[in-house]
């Protein structure tokens, strides 16, 4: 394992002059985690203390193992919604089982991404392109608040859908507890001003620290629910009563889990290598995010990623390495130990304006303007991704998200562009006569390209394109030269169709020869058998090529249609 990843890769580079920075952004850091640790867990409807365990372990075994200099791991509030719909409706209401059910669900998520790291298997994430992480994320934004929105508003709000949570809370809003809803509001009220002012970790630590002590002179304790003091010494057995039914029913979830968790992890840590330096290897990020799961899962904790709020914090604090991170996760765990009382008097109410806020970030609304109006096709999938999440539910709604993903996929790959190609005056090569109205035909030649791989679904769409350009064609033709670079890939169904065409093509006097196909295409056509159909004499290493050579060829070349027929352009240089 060690040969694919490191331990402390960042060791090798780390200049004893940066020991103060990662010290004083470390102490910035832990400022953060700690509230923000036990907020998400109380999103994911676990104990608050789960995400102090979940704050301190992956962040030092990412130090160990982890290929960024600077990326922080721990409880996220994009993976709030997925932990409480994976291991909530198995909890039975158990406190204790969904604790060990979450930490099961960690161990789970990280076995699949290490796997998936050996198999090199971190490309899959591309399945998720941006239009559906615009439409999850904004899905589990919904899902989140209004999750939280009771906890702020002290109620209790049963739905299946967050629709159905939002109705529900609107008719009970008159019994909502008046302390809970002040302390939420005004904790609401000081983060967004401090937000706009630039000092949003400032906000959250006035609204989490001036909560409690409110609530602590006021005696308010009585009348509004708190988070409590943290349990002393170290978790119970993590998996304890636990089985492998529980397991089975938790592997889909997991690998649904860890695949939008390495989605926006990846994204983040190759951000961040490109502006900060660094190397990172997607399939190394993959395997050292699943190991800081894995040992999170066996000590107590709930699954963590990349955190595109506590990563700016620790940079904008100074941070030059990882071990900010471990400073941060040391100084949460002495809390934890020398101070377990003090969040006796923390609001729950609090912890929930501080997840609202937090999910607030995930709606990227500008980004969405943009998408609306650059593609009506994308911005149709990022509403079916919003709807699935916000109806079917979270989880369903990834398996939404990644079918929509192959479907367009498939519906781009079977309906690609395709152009017939023509000679501009004083203008080298050949190029769309559709885009390009003023450009003349080559008598006697069809010239025509095909921009996509070929295979079953779209082999018909091309050589259906290719009969219409003979049968409109004006002149008598002899040539059809397809402009074949773009094609990368051809499976034996779209084989066939070529060949039922050259049979067509033949029958009308017509040849049928590519120009720019690729090498692995040509051994591809003697792997199938069709070289002694398509011989050295169908293949042209340029459209320019073929067409002088086939000029060349005949007898009589005639005029172009509309007037002088026109001069072969020389290829652009090498």
């Amino acid at each position: 394992m060690l040969r694919w990843i490191p331990l402390a890769p960042w060791l090798r580079h780390y200049e004893p002059r940066w020991l103060r920075d990662d010290a004083v952004a470390g102490a910035g850091l832990f400022a953060l985690l700690i509230p923000a640790g036990m907020a998400y867990a109380q999103a994911a409807g676990l104990p608050p203390v789960t995400g102090l365990y979940a704050t301190v372990v992956p962040m030092a075994v990412y130090a160990l193992v982890g290929p960024s200099r600077v990326l922080v791991l721990g409880p996220d509030s994009a993976l709030a919604p997925l932990i409480a719909a994976s291991v909530l409706p198995l909890a039975a209401g158990s406190a204790e089982r969904a604790v060990a059910l979450a930490g099961l669900l960690a161990l789970l998520m990280g076995a699949i991404m290490v796997i998936g790291s050996i198999l090199r298997l971190g490309v899959v994430t591309q399945l998720l392109s941006r239009p559906i992480r615009l439409g999850y994320l904004s899905g589990l934004a919904l899902v989140v608040f209004a999750s939280q929105l009771a906890t702020l508003l002290g109620l209790h709000a049963a739905g299946a859908t967050p629709w159905e949570e939002l109705a529900a809370l609107a008719s009970a809003l008159r019994a909502a507890n008046p302390v809970s809803l002040a302390v939420g509001a005004g904790s609401l009220a000081v983060m967004a001003a401090a937000g706009l002012l630039g000092w949003r970790l400032v906000g959250m630590l006035a609204a989490v620290v001036g909560s409690a002590l409110a609530t602590w002179v006021l005696g308010l304790g009585a009348r509004t629910a708190v988070a409590g003091a943290l349990p002393s010494g170290l978790p119970p057995a993590p998996l304890g009563g636990l089985g492998w039914g529980d397991a089975l029913a938790l592997v889909v979830p997991a690998a649904g889990i860890a695949l939008m968790t390495f989605a926006d992890s990846g994204v983040l840590s190759k951000s961040l290598a490109s502006r900060y330096g660094g190397d990172v290897s997607g399939n190394r990020e993959l395997g050292a995010i699943g190991l800081a799961n894995a040992a999170t899962g066996l000590l107590g904790g709930l699954p963590v990623s990349a955190s595109g709020s506590r990563t700016p914090v620790a940079l904008a604090a100074g941070a030059r390495s990882q071990l900010a991170g471990v400073v941060a996760a040391v100084l949460v765990l002495a809390f934890m130990l020398l101070a377990p009382g003090a969040t006796a008097y923390l609001p729950t109410a609090t912890l929930a304006a501080v997840v609202i806020v937090a999910v607030a970030g995930l709606v990227d609304v500008p980004e969405m303007v943009r998408l609306v109006r650059m593609s009506r096709a994308e911005a149709a999938v990022m509403a079916a991704t919003f709807v699935g999440v916000t109806t079917l539910g979270v989880l369903p709604g990834i398996l939404v998200a990644i079918g929509l993903a192959l479907l367009e996929f498939v519906r781009r790959a079977f309906t690609p562009y395709r152009a017939e190609l023509g000679h501009l005056e004083e203008v080298p090569g050949y190029h769309d006569l559709s885009r390009h109205p003023e450009g003349t035909r080559i008598p006697g030649l069809i010239l025509a390209r095909f921009d996509a791989p070929l295979f079953f679904a779209n082999g018909s769409v091309l050589t259906d394109f290719l009969r219409s350009l003979v049968e409109s064609a004006s002149r008598p033709v002899t040539h059809l030269v397809l402009a074949a670079e773009p094609i990368t890939g051809i499976d034996t169904t779209a084989l066939e169709e070529l060949i039922e065409l050259d049979e067509w093509l033949a029958q009308r006097g017509i040849q049928l020869v590519f120009a720019e196909l690729k090498g692995p295409m040509k051994d591809r056509l003697v792997r199938f058998g069709t070289r002694a159909r398509f011989g050295v004499d169908h293949f042209y290493p340029t459209v320019s090529a073929a067409v002088r050579a086939l000029r060349a060829d005949r007898d009589d070349p005639g005029t172009h249609d509309g007037g002088e027929e026109p001069p072969v352009p020389a290829p652009p240089p090498a």
